[in-house]
């Protein structure tokens, strides 16, 4: 059982404001004073918060409700009742919020300590004091507080990172990653060997670096949900630079390339303007006079031969990507 959960659907509930005070003054020196009511106390509110050390949404998994204080009612002597408990949720990076009902965004959780208000507490409810006037000097009521508000909110995961891996099961990215980075994904010679987003950051020259993600293996029709589907497709979204990534004994580079793109042009044709390079991994199993015969048919943008084995072309390849990576900079 994995314990990578990016999708979680919960139901919130703001505190309602606290009712204003009808409150007349009174002591042992004033029989009939006037209003003195305070004003009702904030409703608490529901707050995502950005939270570096989170990488996944497991600990929201069984967490169904999530409900803020209600604030307290107003006093005498005008004073104003307690705000509502606010319930602060922490969140991984990357994380966006929204309402199930009208499927709107709320919010998307980018920074540490990023907060953002996903429920709102009610405003507490005005007190008599404020209601006095000329012609009524003696109000005898007072507001009452707004009500909850409910919302059913869906938070999804978006994995924050650089360079995004693309590529069918076994094309070997999961290995990639581990030669370029310290990440230690599981690999094995089956499909779906991944079936959770692995990250790994990449020293570069000169104590640079960037975040490399290894997303689950793609197929034909993995935008209608085949394979592991859209589960995991929404994860290169947030990637600047994609990194395609198709082996040497491949039967057509170009057609499995093709169908890569379409899958994500079908989900998302914006995913079509990030830059792209194309890696052919597994380049041990292949001599330059077939290389010679590959380079007349691949796709036309910046390619690299490498190989995980032997470690050629590993270091073209992180060139390759800070170049793009560069380029993205404003």
């Amino acid at each position: 059982m994995t314990n990578f959960v990016d999708y979680v659907k919960t139901f919130c509930r703001g505190g309602a404001g606290g009712p204003g005070s009808a409150h007349l003054h009174r002591d042992k020196s004033t029989a009939k004073g006037g209003p003195d009511g305070g004003d009702g106390g904030r409703g608490g509110h529901v707050i995502l918060r950005g939270n570096r050390n989170y990488w996944t949404l497991i600990h929201l998994k069984y967490r169904r409700h999530v409900f803020a204080g209600d604030g307290g009612a107003g006093g005498a002597a005008r004073c104003t009742g307690a705000d509502g408990e606010d319930i602060v949720v922490d969140v991984p990076l990357g994380t966006i919020a929204r309402d199930a009902d009208a499927g709107e965004l709320i919010c998307e959780i980018t920074d540490d300590g990023q907060q953002e208000i996903i429920v709102a507490g009610g405003r507490g409810g005005l007190g008599n004091w404020h209601f006095r006037s000329a012609t009524l000097q003696t109000p005898r009521f007072a507001q009452p507080g707004e009500p909850n508000v409910e919302r059913v909110v869906i938070l999804e995961l978006k994995t924050l990172a650089d360079v995004g891996l693309v590529g069918f099961p076994n094309a070997g990215k999961s290995t990639l990653l581990s030669v370029v980075s310290a990440a230690k994904p599981e690999i094995a010679d089956y499909p779906f060997t991944t079936l959770t987003p692995n990250l790994g950051i990449v020293r570069y020259r000169d104590d640079r670096s960037f975040v490399v993600a290894d997303i689950p293996g793609i197929i034909q029709g993995a935008h209608l949900g085949k394979g592991l589907g859209i589960r995991f497709l929404r994860h290169i979204e947030r990637n600047p630079v994609l990194l395609f990534l198709v082996p040497a004994d491949s039967p057509d580079i170009r057609a499995e390339y093709g169908v890569l793109l379409d899958e994500l042009r079908q989900y998302n044709p914006e995913l079509l303007d990030k830059r792209r390079l194309l890696a052919i991994s597994k380049a041990d199993l292949a001599d330059s006079e077939l290389r010679s015969e590959m380079e007349r048919d691949l796709p036309d943008l910046p390619r690299v031969f490498i190989s995980a084995l032997t470690g050629e072309g590993i270091a073209r390849l992180k060139d390759l990507l800070w170049q793009l990576l560069d380029e993205k900079k404003p």
